[in-house]
């Protein structure tokens, strides 16, 4: 079982850049796959990104195409996402999380959670 801890998270003025991180410890991350979700107050958990257990592929909504980068570096078992170019509607908790084969945008498939950041973006 791996356990997984977010960090990188805090306030930042609209246009700004964050970095989150999410460490994993007790199993290597590289046989799981990493995504990162977010959840506003009031409002679903939403997909954010993706990326495979080499990092090869990645997959994005929609809303942070262009803006965010995910990436990991398997040698120090940590997932990464360039948060850039950051709105105030992009405010919430960010969770990573991690399943062992399942590479998609469905929160409910990950089997693994961290506790979450919270990332607020003024105006």
């Amino acid at each position: 079982q791996v356990q997984l801890v977010e960090s990188g998270g805090g306030l930042v003025q609209a246009g700004g850049s964050l970095r989150l991180s999410c460490v994993a410890s007790g199993r290597t991350l590289s046989t799981y796959i990493v995504a990162w979700f977010c959840q506003a107050p009031g409002k679903e958990r939403e997909f954010v990104a993706t990326i495979d257990k080499t990092g090869g592929r990645t997959y994005y909504a929609d809303s942070v195409k262009g803006r965010f980068t995910i990436s990991r570096d398997n040698a120090k078992n940590t997932v990464f996402l360039q948060m850039n170019g950051l709105k105030p509607e992009d405010t919430a908790v960010y969770y990573c999380a991690a399943d062992p084969s399942y590479y998609g945008i469905s929160a409910h498939e990950y089997h693994y959670w961290g506790q979450g950041t919270q990332v607020t973006v003024s105006s």
